[in-house]
């Protein structure tokens, strides 16, 4: 293993700068953490871990080169992607005034159950066409053809939890009750910011 201690270095930093940088990931962990609470937005983190399996194998299976080499699929792909962030969007854009900040806070925590989201963070992640361009790349330039495919399924390993990490440690800061109450003071408009973002974010994917 010692052998590719040097490739690891380069897969880490280079998902270290990929995973830090704002994207789709990180607005839906913001909107959770602050609409839903804690536990929400942790769920919601290890969502996005678990997306991360998604690209590792189709990069393992060869997909990731038919991808790249098939413009016509990675449009559809992209479109598809587009159309779930515009309807998270849609969604966030279409909340109410919030008469009660701290009542609230309380009501949000309960609303929404733990598989939904995972699931949302989960599938998120999965359709990031900006995650599918950093593997396609990663498994195509950065990580050599000869390396033992038991290696590249531990950079796999590596990514999620270091994504799972990551998020998780926003879900910690971004879910303080004083964090909370900042954001809810400013209630739907805060929602309707995101829904925006979410939506430029649709329009970027695209284009």
């Amino acid at each position: 293993m010692l052998e590719y201690l040097d490739e690891f270095l380069i897969i880490a930093i280079a998902h270290f700068l990929a995973v830090a940088s704002p994207g789709p990931d990180f607005a839906i962990v913001l909107k959770q953490s602050v609409q839903q609470g804690r536990r929400n937005a942790l769920f919601t983190s290890a969502g996005v871990g678990l997306g991360i399996f998604v690209h590792v194998s189709y990069c393992l299976l060869g997909v990731a080169l038919v991808l790249s080499k098939s413009p016509e699929l990675f449009n559809l792909f992209k479109y598809l992607a587009g159309a779930y962030l515009a309807f998270m969007g849609v969604q966030a854009l279409r909340a109410k005034k919030n008469t009660d900040p701290e009542q609230s806070i309380q009501a949000a925590s309960i609303v929404e159950s733990d598989f939904k989201a995972l699931r949302r963070g989960f599938l998120v992640n999965a359709l990031n066409p900006k995650a599918t361009l950093f593997f396609l790349s990663l498994f195509t330039l950065m990580i050599d053809p000869d390396t033992p495919q038991a290696v590249q399924i531990f950079y796999g390993l590596y990514m999620a939890m270091a994504t799972w990490i990551w998020f998780s440690f926003l879900s910690v800061v971004l879910s303080k009750p004083q964090v909370r109450r900042f954001f809810h003071r400013a209630g739907h408009w805060f929602d309707r910011g995101i829904g925006v973002v979410l939506l430029l974010l649709a329009v970027r994917v695209v284009l």
